[in-house]
């Protein structure tokens, strides 16, 4: 339709030849171009563009591959970070969920603190009653006569079982077809990785106890595979964990150089026994079940009162210069011993608090002891790779395992019957006593073993490690 409204210049639209909006060609080339030389030339040309043109991707991705790295650098960098974060927040947690409970305590402390400094003379009576609790009170009389009847009582016991072998004790044949049946790695943090303590419940030995280098002990249950109980509170890692022969009560040590008592089934720590300055490095439970024996690298051995948590009495060895390694009580709880890093082992008389007998002969540290239920033999271990069996009736060395080079021992343990020695180390293995056979040799573990300890009747071992595992080992039945 037609119009004879006048366009405007903005309204009207340019046409343009399609060859205008194509690239305009290059030159030709001249015909000179066409000689062999100039085609040389222009070939020439072409491969030192392409060379150029690699040079400097290679150059880009030189520089690209840098940054990736410097970038991934601080992506691990800022991981780190957060870890140690995280880490520390859930100590700070754990730290804070233990005092909660004492924050009672702490103010009425403090409360009794402002009225005890009214006057001088109650503040003198408050300076001596906090003196009393870290000095030992000594072995009374009462102390010494509850030992008397106990050890008695346990010798009767001893001589009768020594009559015969135990019902349902595994036999030889049946250790030697052991084999790993179960393996726990899930049981301690995996940030601070490794098992360094072992025991079993002698009135359940379904219920495990270990201790991790997470400062934690752990409560297992073996048959159900589940977790009793989770005991946090010490500050360091926890080197030794003893499950109380009647009681739902488990003692741990650490390096904090304290001693915990706890409450299984609440997981709430009854008491803390502050018997040495320096690190624990051994402990053992007294066959009343009252008093708990610990040592210390600090020279010192001390027994304390399990359930009033006092210091009974703290001995120093003058002879050890380095310190104590190890302490086990003789089955029947007179006597005990204790391991030096000079290689000597003391047997000591605990009412007289006295070093009644030396056993020299190792060249290394004492890692081990281990006594015999049948009260006669002593087993000891050291950096030396080499056991050593000693009889205590004759007070002599009678028979000398020797390892292999470099083998590494961690712990000693006998069976309930004394029909076999338990030892791990760098790996673990079972021997039977008297004739001091080896019967087994278990390489489950990918890392050094720090604990072993036989169920009831030897019917199954358990084993714990650095490698963050506990294992156990039975006889698998046919299927």
């Amino acid at each position: 339709m037609l119009s004879i409204r006048v366009f405007k210049l903005r309204e009207v639209i340019e046409i343009r030849n399609s060859f205008d909006l194509v690239t305009p060609l290059g030159k030709p080339k001249p015909p000179s171009a066409t000689s062999i030389p100039a085609i040389l030339k222009t070939l020439q040309d072409e491969w030192d563009g392409c060379m150029l043109h690699s040079f400097t991707l290679r150059q880009q991705l030189q520089t690209a591959r840098q940054e990736l790295s410097h970038v991934m650098y601080q992506h691990d960098a800022a991981c780190r970070v957060i870890a140690r974060l995280n880490k520390e927040v859930t100590a700070a947690r754990e730290a804070l969920a233990t005092l909660k409970p004492q924050a009672g305590i702490a103010q009425a402390s403090h409360y009794a603190n402002e009225q005890s400094m009214q006057t001088a003379h109650q503040g003198a009576i408050a300076d001596l009653s906090q003196t009393s609790l870290t000095t030992a009170e000594g072995m009374t009389d009462e102390i010494i006569q509850k030992l008397q009847d106990k050890a008695s009582i346990l010798t009767q016991l001893r001589k009768q079982r020594g009559k015969h072998v135990p019902e349902g004790l595994t036999t030889v044949d049946e250790m030697r077809s052991f084999r790993c049946s179960a393996t726990h790695t899930a049981l301690h943090s995996a940030s601070s990785p490794g098992l360094l303590a072992l025991d079993i419940s002698p009135k359940n030995p379904s219920i495990v106890l270990t201790g991790g280098n997470d400062r934690q002990a752990v409560v297992f249950n073996k048959d159900s595979e589940q977790v009793v109980a989770t005991l946090k509170g010490h500050q360091k890692k926890v080197t030794h964990v003893i499950h109380h022969f009647d009681e739902d009560i488990a003692i741990t040590a650490s390096s904090d150089a304290s001693i915990r008592v706890w409450h299984i089934p609440s997981a709430q720590c009854l008491k803390v026994l502050k018997a040495h300055e320096n690190p624990i490095t051994g402990l053992s439970l007294h066959p009343t079940g009252d008093y708990v024996l610990s040592s210390s690298n600090d020279t010192y051995w001390a027994l304390s009162d399990l359930h009033t948590g006092k210091l009974i009495t703290k001995v120093q060895d003058a002879t050890s210069k380095r310190g104590l390694t190890c302490a086990q009580f003789h089955p029947d709880g007179i006597i005990f011993g204790v391991g030096t890093q000079e290689g000597v082992i003391k047997i000591w008389d605990l009412k007289e608090s006295n070093n009644v007998a030396d056993f020299p002969g190792h060249s290394g540290s004492i890692n081990s002891i281990a006594f015999s239920e049948n009260g006669y033999y002593l087993a000891t271990a050291a950096d030396d790779a080499s056991i050593k069996l000693w009889d205590l009736r004759k007070l002599k060395n009678f028979k000398t395992i020797t390892l292999e080079d470099r083998y590494e021992i961690r712990d000693l343990v006998f069976d309930q019957s004394g029909m076999y020695l338990g030892v791990a180390g760098t790996d673990v293995r079972v021997y039977q006593a008297k004739q001091w056979d080896l019967l087994k040799v278990f390489n489950d573990h990918t890392a050094i073993a720090t604990g072993i300890r036989f169920g009831s009747n030897a019917n199954y071992l358990a084993s714990s490690s650095v490698d963050r595992s506990l294992k156990f080992y039975q006889q698998l039945t046919q299927e």
